[in-house]
């Protein structure tokens, strides 16, 4: 099999940049090539050029700058000879099969004999795309396609023709899952492949009927929303968010290449009144977030009028089906209001659309399922929203409204699509038998382990779950996975479960998110009716209960992913290591609610910065270091960035796929078992007084400057009473314990002030901090 270690990507831009950054994201070097503008000086400019754009691009294409340094620039006309030692070359040029014929040819006669050669299109088959080439380069061909923004859309479709072979097939599936952290999606060669074929077609739906039933964009995006499952921009922001532009583009390009017979040529009416807007909007520059607006506009606080083409404020979309849909799929379009039968009106064609493109568009409905969750970001896949229905209540109700039943309902004649047996799960065939959901090695989440088994300890906060091998898994069930009393006393519990016969343990689970911090509701209530020492108890609590797991006799590893915040990053600063998916959003981040880290949090990065070999001169770099990351709420927006705040350190590992990331977590602790000690305590000398005169006399600057806030001040001088080491000097021993107390200390004097209150009730109620 082709193991790719070097990577060509030939066009630069939006989709061609992304997959090159990304690539290199992965540690892959990259090659990215574009045409010679013509009469440039600099031959090499589109490619140069995207790379800079993405260094300044927010959400970064790049994990870390410093991975920018993989992609090398370059043209096709004087460096196709690179090819020679590439072991991947992907196409992502404009979508004109005739000029990626003749790319091809040229790729041909410069690359590697047995390298890979794909096409990242959407819309051109790939039988199309190979007419005229060699059985050699047809041998080798594939589409991988790429979902945009590449780094963070999950989805990779992966398209083989009649010639190509197995292995080559074999080699992009792995590289794809492995190295690029993707859903990989065997798909078959049609328009649209799997996700654009349903997500078109759903688009079009949806936005075509809000306008013919009367609805403002506010209330289809409020429909088109959470309730069904949809990413919090609803259907109108997603067009503003993916550009406005770009929808007639990708409609017309499947109405050129599907069937006439097809729900979408047959719903798409041309002279739509909507269609007539959309192209006017884009005309004047209205693309989008993109452009000057879109369906929206000045920051979110004006809204497209569909029926005017004018703007007027946003509106609160009030609508009572939104309030039943809290009981479910089926109470939202039972409801009898414009917004249930709306939801109705959509899901009823969508879903019943996807559910008649198996077998055609793939053989495996859970791999449906799979592309509409990880590239348009739906809660739940067709299938499974029909599932919530229910089998039988979806035909008879289509059945009702005059609708045909499609065949996958049929074949299911009222069983579910999927279902659980056994502690197995099982998904529907064409052939209307049950096949077993296989899970790949080394790919399995917390609910394949958990399915039909009973955990070892449990209570609301937090359950422990035996993974094999003699490894634990501390699991957070509360809401976002908000560090409470529950938890704190599983945590406890995990720290002994060697008692139980178990070896090793890992903490994390399925949600998008490890911990979000401490439930400061809690402390809230008890500050407003002034119980200190409760609020004190509880941070003790969570001090003693962090440390006893920090020096178990045993390895702890966390697997972080998603937002690791406060209490959350401290509980993961408490491991022995980190095993972090490459999208972890780390840091310790109180200042925000008017408090400093209370759980061992300032402890743990002071004694990493002073004990770090690698820290520049005296301690007071390293310590300003700390000092700034904190009192600034730093968050890292990738694992990478988390290794510059030392949150993770040199023995902690990345991974790229999700689903990958609790058996390398459970990988790493049966590794750290081997002549495993408990780490010993950490003594420092810090320089006390003196470096917190220094801390203050920065934030008295920013604050002269308008930069701090009255309260940021108070929270920063605790902050740097912390991380000084208070009344001490270079000469004295600091130890943990010192460390907790002086936390403990300065977090109860903050918590008592009513700036810290307002703080964070601002944050509970508004969601955001406040500036006081």
């Amino acid at each position: 099999m082709t193991e790719i270690k070097k990577v060509a990507v030939i066009g630069s831009g939006v989709m061609g940049s992304g997959i090159a950054a990304h690539v290199a994201n992965a540690g892959i070097p990259v090659l990215l090539l574009d045409i010679v503008p013509k009469g440039a000086n600099n031959r090499n400019a589109l490619a140069e050029g995207a790379i800079q754009k993405m260094l300044k691009t927010k959400p970064a294409p790049f994990m870390h700058p410093r991975v920018a340094k993989l992609v090398t620039p370059g043209n096709i006309e004087d460096d196709l000879a690179k090819l020679a030692d590439v072991d991947w070359i992907c196409e992502a040029i404009i979508e004109n099969v005739e000029l990626k014929r003749d790319l091809y040819a040229k790729l041909e006669q410069n690359r590697k004999k047995g390298s890979i050669v794909t096409s990242n299109t959407s819309t051109i088959p790939l039988d199309l795309l190979t007419q005229g080439l060699p059985d050699s380069f047809a041998a080798d061909f594939a589409v991988t396609h790429f979902f945009n923004p590449p780094r963070y859309m999950r989805l990779f479709e992966l398209v083989k023709g009649p010639k190509t072979r197995a292995d080559a097939i074999a080699a992009l599936r792995k590289f794809g899952d492995e190295k690029l952290g993707k859903e990989v999606v065997d798909c078959k060669d049609r328009p649209g492949f799997i996700a654009n074929r349903i997500g078109i077609y759903w688009s079009t739906v949806a936005t075509a009927l809000a306008y013919d039933m009367d609805l403002t964009v506010e209330e289809a995006d409020s429909i088109i929303g959470k309730p069904t499952g949809i990413p919090k921009t609803g259907i109108f922001g997603l067009a503003d968010l993916t550009g406005i532009d770009l929808g007639p583009y990708v409609v017309g390009s499947m109405l050129k290449t599907l069937p006439a017979s097809d729900p979408l040529p047959q719903f798409y009416k041309a002279d739509h009144p909507l269609n007539a807007l959309m192209q006017k909007m884009i005309k004047d520059g209205y693309t989008g977030r993109k452009g000057k607006g879109g369906f929206y506009r000045n920051k979110g606080k004006e809204a497209l009028d569909l029926k005017t083409g004018e703007y007027r404020p946003k509106l609160r979309a009030n609508l009572d089906s939104v309030k039943a849909a809290r009981k479910g799929l089926r109470a939202l379009v039972e409801f009898d209001d414009k917004g249930g039968k709306y939801a109705w009106g959509v899901l009823s064609r969508v879903l019943s659309y996807a559910a008649d493109l198996v077998p055609e568009i793939v053989d495996d409905i859970a791999a449906v399922d799979v592309a509409m969750k990880t590239g348009y970001a739906w809660k739940y896949g067709p299938y499974e929203q029909i599932d919530q229905l229910g089998t039988a209540w979806f035909a008879e109700k289509l059945k009702a409204a005059g609708m045909p039943v499609p065949k996958m309902v049929q074949v299911a004649n009222g069983r579910p699509f999927y279902k659980e047996e056994n502690g197995k799960a099982y998904r529907l065939t064409p052939s209307g038998e049950y096949a077993e959901i296989v899970v790949a090695e080394g790919a399995w989440m917390l609910a394949d382990i958990k399915r039909g088994k009973q955990p070892i300890l449990s209570n609301k906060g937090a359950s422990l779950w035996d993974v094999g091998d003699g490894v634990a898994c501390l699991e957070l069930h509360t809401k976002m996975n908000a560090v409470d009393a529950d938890i704190i006393a599983m945590v406890k519990e995990a720290a002994k479960i060697d008692k139980k016969g178990f070896k090793a343990l890992i903490i994390g689970g399925d949600y998008d998110n490890f911990s979000v911090g401490a439930n400061v509701g809690i402390a809230l209530f008890q500050a407003n009716i002034a119980m200190w020492p409760a609020i004190e108890q509880g941070i003790a609590e969570g001090q003693d209960a962090y440390m006893k797991l920090k020096y178990a006799p045993f390895p702890v590893v966390a697997a972080v992913a998603g937002m690791a915040l406060g209490g959350g990053c401290e509980l993961a600063l408490h491991s022995d290591a980190i095993q972090a998916h490459a999208e972890s959003y780390m840091g310790l981040v109180e200042v925000g609610v008017g408090v400093i880290p209370g759980w061992g949090g300032c402890k743990e990065l002071i004694t990493r910065a002073i004990t770090n070999k690698r820290r520049p001169g005296g301690p007071m770099p390293a310590l300003a270091q700390v000092f700034e990351a904190i009192s600034t709420a730093k968050v890292a927006t990738s694992a990478m960035e988390a290794r510059d705040m030392l949150i993770l350190r040199d023995g902690d590992g990345i991974t790229m796929n999700r689903r990958r990331l609790l058996a390398d977590a459970k990988a790493k602790a049966l590794k750290l078992v081997e002549n495993y000690a408990a780490p010993k305590p950490v003594e420092i000398n810090l320089p006390g007084p003196s470096a917190k005169a220094a801390m203050s006399l920065a934030v008295e600057g920013f604050a002269q400057q308008g930069k701090a806030t009255k309260h940021d001040v108070v929270v920063s001088s605790a902050l740097a009473n912390v991380v000084s080491g208070g009344n001490t000097d270079i000469t004295e021993v600091v130890t943990e314990k010192k460390l907790l107390e002086l936390e403990r200390e300065n977090f109860m004097s903050l918590i008592k002030t009513n700036a810290t209150l307002d703080r964070i009730e601002h944050m509970l109620t508004k969601g955001r901090p406040l500036r006081n």
